[in-house]
């Protein structure tokens, strides 16, 4: 469903895609070759959703804002299913583990993965590349330069993955 709310409606570029039940509020921006899975919420309702070139918000997942707190996320990004992001912003080249959590104000380097169930704090900074796990949210080490291919590659697999299904439309 895409729905405008209150004069801002979806921006949605037109090699995106956006699967039939997901769903986009209010001031949503997707880049080219972005998609946005089975079942995901974007609600931008006080506060905008930018999502960069090449990025992925997997099935289940939402992401809200509120009116001190944006979502900014950078290229090549995944997030994973059913991962709640809250009024954060998330660097290039960045892996959101299934079912992590992201609060308001944190700030996610380049090229770190937050791990599956990890949940980062308000105000959190992380530094880029970065592995961040627990509840709360701890840097546990710096990535290794095949970690960080590996985070790529992951996003790479979505691009495609969504040109298979924007065949299919």
């Amino acid at each position: 469903m895409i729905l405008p709310f209150e004069g801002k409606n979806p921006v949605i570029d037109p090699s995106a895609f956006v699967a039939n039940n997901a769903t986009l509020v209010g001031n949503v921006i997707l880049s080219e070759q972005t998609s946005v899975w089975f079942g995901a919420v974007l609600r931008a309702d006080t506060n905008v959703i930018q999502i960069g070139t090449r990025s992925n918000i997997q099935d289940i997942s939402v992401l809200h804002v509120d009116e001190q707190h944006s979502i900014a996320i950078g290229k090549g990004v995944t997030v994973g299913h059913r991962a709640i992001l809250h009024g954060c912003t998330l660097g290039d080249d960045v892996l959101v583990g299934m079912g992590a959590i992201i609060m308001n104000g944190a700030d996610i380097g380049d090229a770190s993965l937050i791990a599956a169930g990890a949940l980062v704090p308000e105000g959190m900074k992380v530094p880029p590349r970065s592995l961040v796990m627990g509840m709360p949210a701890r840097v546990k080490r710096t990535l290794t330069d095949q970690e960080v291919q590996s985070l790529t590659a992951n996003a790479e697999h979505y691009v495609k993955a969504a040109q298979r299904y924007l065949k299919l439309k």
